[in-house]
């Protein structure tokens, strides 16, 4: 199979913080990679060490743990992503006020 892309980019991202309180959970993420491919419910969630971006676990899945729907492979995307997005919640947060 030939690879049509050797990086993936974060070329979108919409937040939207929450304004209640809803736990851990500050916000909720859409982002799309190189124009092509947007992932929706990524999660902004308030941790022991700061934010970090949490992806939709499976409804569906029956076992003992959580299993998520899709998550980058990569920890260079990871980080991409996690600091696109928690950049953005910083700019939305901010314009509010809040």
């Amino acid at each position: 199979m030939e690879k049509k892309f050797k990086t993936l980019e974060v070329t979108e991202v919409k937040v939207k913080p929450f304004t209640q309180n809803v736990g851990r959970i500050k916000g909720i993420a859409t982002i799309t990679l190189n124009d092509q491919l947007r992932l929706r419910g990524l999660l902004i969630i308030d941790g022991a060490h700061g934010l970090f971006v949490g992806y939709p676990n499976d409804p569906f899945y029956k076992g003992e743990d959580f299993v998520t729907i899709y998550n980058p492979i990569t920890r260079k995307l990871r980080e991409h992503i996690e600091e696109v997005v928690i950049s953005e919640y910083h700019k939305a947060v901010f314009e509010k006020g809040e």
